[in-house]
Order: C-alpha cells, then sequence, then structure tokens
C-alpha cells in the first residue's frame, strides 16, 4: 500500500503485518462459523417447540362404502343481458355479483371432435363445434 507524504510530494510505502491480516481472516472466519452454529440451534429450538407428526390412526381414510368416483356434466351459462354503452354494467350490477351462473344442460351428449371443425388459430376450421 503507498500512501503520498504531502510535505515531500513523494511515495511512501506503508507497511501492513501479514499477521494482522491472517489474524483477521480467523476471526472473520470464527463469526461466520458461530453465526452458521447459532442458526443451527435455533433451528432445532422451533423443531422441538412444534407439534408431533400426527400417527396413522389420526390421518383420513376412505369412506365405508369405497372411493368418491367424480362425476361429470355439460353445464349451460346464463346469457349475458344486452344494454346499451350509455347503460353499461359494472360487473358487481351482474346477476350473480359478476359470477357466471350456469345449470344443467338439458342435453346431455358427450360433444365429439370431428377434424377441420376445432377452430384453432392456423387450423383452416371453421370454428364451429358442431
Amino acid at each position: 500500500m503507498t500512501a503520498w507524504n504531502t510535505e515531500l510530494g513523494a511515495a511512501m510505502v506503508v507497511a501492513f503485518p501479514k499477521v494482522l491480516a491472517i489474524l483477521g481472516a480467523f476471526f472473520g472466519a470464527l463469526i461466520v462459523a458461530g453465526l452458521l452454529l447459532w442458526g443451527f440451534w435455533l433451528g432445532r429450538r422451533w423443531m422441538v417447540r412444534e407439534p408431533p407428526v400426527p400417527g396413522p390412526q389420526e390421518h383420513g381414510h376412505l369412506p365405508d362404502e369405497g372411493p368418491v368416483h367424480e362425476s361429470s356434466e355439460h353445464r349451460e351459462y346464463d346469457e349475458m343481458p344486452r344494454y346499451e354503452e350509455r347503460d353499461r354494467l359494472t360487473p358487481h350490477e351482474i346477476p350473480g355479483f359478476g359470477n357466471a351462473p350456469s345449470r344443467r344442460s338439458s342435453d346431455q351428449r358427450s360433444r365429439k371432435w370431428s377434424p377441420g371443425s376445432s377452430g384453432s388459430f392456423g387450423s383452416g376450421g371453421s370454428g364451429t363445434t358442431r
């Protein structure tokens, strides 16, 4: 390390003892190791305070009638009411508070896909589903 002497206008070499550099690194490593040990100790204290893991008898189990199967049905949504631009509704004014209410469809047949009618971008289909 060099320091400028303003009276002489020359550079003066300042010696930094290697012992201080070694001691500084050693004590820095001791501080880091101490912080890691403290963090481990603190985590163990928190783990001891947590409730124990539930046993097998405390877990959920299947109903007596067996596993529950999913059901699938087609739903019809209520149409959005048509209004003039000046009478436009905001979401909280729409029936159902902006949620789309639905009812069971009278036609429960599954809709089959037919080639050329998917309507995806670039497919060349007309976009119809029936």
